[in-house]
């Protein structure tokens, strides 16, 4: 299963197939990904530069982003 979390800048991705359940992104930022929380990814808690550099550290990939297109 996938699923998306957005803001006006960034759009999270998660791939449960993937997901090795590391914890690298519970500690890295724990105000955003909290298991126990539904929904679990709480995007507005961090700022999307803080979640780029979180997610680029996910060990299985199961966490991805894109930037969204801001129109001009």
């Amino acid at each position: 299963m996938k699923k998306q979390y957005q803001n006006e800048e960034i759009t999270i991705h998660w791939d449960t197939s993937k997901c090795i359940h590391a914890g690298v992104c519970v500690r890295t930022l724990p105000k955003v990904y909290d298991p126990k929380e539904r929904p679990w990814i709480k995007i507005e808690n961090a700022s999307s530069d803080e979640l780029k550099k979180q997610i680029n550290r996910c060990p299985s990939g199961a966490l991805s982003y894109t930037l969204n297109k801001i129109e001009d």
